[in-house]
């Protein structure tokens, strides 16, 4: 055989070894998830472990989430990070895939009240496991010690005209009505009746007056508020703005609102569109090592699932976040109110 057929004889030979899978491309797992959770570090060392590429794509809001997860055009993603009431969001939806329990080991080293997964709404449908728990926090009160003589004991804060351009809030519909509720004295925060939800409209409208402005993460939040010389915030991350702020230097104390808090307990899930199924919960129960997880009151002031955490052991009513009687009429609620629409106009 001549050596030009012979080279040709290989290159066939190497198409064909290609086509037939004789030589695995990298893996690639999309992940979508908040800062904070997928550290450049932390996404390295499961790279370098499953031989896999991992590329994390942060979101500053519920909303955003949703949006990228349904987003016509664009990356599909393997595994998501959101709180138990959007997971039960996209359950509904279709969007999930269930996870295998026998591949998740580290389920094993969580505290039990996490290991108890029937007994939180979100994690199971059905019998079935769709989401782990990973991290949680209440989303109190965070002051200026130097601008309160004792910490505010109220939501109601935020509305005082003493602080009249000195607040910050948060830029979400849900959580909004959801805080303003409690203020307000409303029973079930999740779920409002029409009038409920037009009284609040306009309490928020009046809120929107009292504020300097709203924050979307915990790094604009902590800017705004050092600069701003900001007296209260409500805090929709929690502990992890606390440890932000104090990062920054600012003297900053944290509250739990007498009328109850809001609290978040956000997991991992394996999406629909999971292209290698094993390869997504290899990264769930990695979330679940104790060298990761420890991070997360570490680097940003979160609790984990694996150690207890004083967050949880205050007397406050805590109360998780549910799914709301209509999301998508509280949000275009909101953005009306952000533009802002008078009143009368609603």
């Amino acid at each position: 055989m001549s050596r030009g057929k012979t080279i040709r004889l290989m290159l066939v030979l190497c198409v064909l070894i290609l086509a037939c899978g004789g030589v695995s491309a990298e893996a690639l797992l999309r992940v979508l998830a908040w800062p904070g959770y997928a550290d450049p570090d932390v996404v390295k060392a499961f790279e370098q472990r499953y031989k896999a590429r991992v590329e994390v794509t942060f979101v500053d809001s519920d909303e955003g989430l949703w949006s990228r997860m349904n987003a016509k055009e664009g990356p599909r993603f393997d595994v998501l990070a959101a709180n138990t009431a959007e997971m039960q969001r996209y359950y509904a939806a279709g969007l999930l895939k269930p996870l295998d329990a026998t591949s998740l080991p580290n389920l094993a080293r969580q505290l039990p009240r996490f290991r108890q997964r029937q007994r939180i709404p979100g994690l199971e449908q059905l019998g079935v496991l769709y989401a782990v728990p990973f991290t949680y926090s209440t989303m109190g009160i965070i002051y200026d010690k130097r601008q309160f003589a004792s910490p505010p004991d109220s939501m109601n804060v935020l509305w005082d005209p003493r602080f009249r351009h000195k607040v910050l809030d948060f830029n979400g519909g849900q959580h909004n009505f959801s805080f303003s509720a409690l203020a307000s004295g409303i029973e079930h925060p999740f779920r409002l009746s029409n009038d409920e939800r037009a009284r609040l409209t306009r309490r928020l409208i009046d809120l929107r007056r009292n504020v300097l402005t709203f924050y979307n993460l915990p790094e604009e939040a902590t800017e705004l508020f050092v600069r701003h010389k900001v007296a209260v915030m409500f805090g929709n991350y929690g502990t992890q703005q606390l440890n932000s702020l104090r990062r920054a230097g600012a003297d900053v104390g944290y509250a739990l609102p007498k009328e109850g808090v809001l609290a978040w307990l956000d997991c991992w899930a394996m999406t629909r569109f999971a292209a290698d199924p094993m390869l997504a919960q290899q990264w769930i129960n990695y979330m679940l090592e104790p060298s990761v997880s420890s991070l997360l009151p570490k680097r940003q002031g979160l609790a984990n699932t694996l150690v207890e955490s004083e967050d949880l052991q205050d007397k406050a009513k805590v109360l998780w976040l549910q799914p709301v009687e209509d999301a998508g009429r509280r949000e275009a609620l909101w953005q009306r109110i952000m533009a802002g629409d008078r009143p009368g106009s609603f």
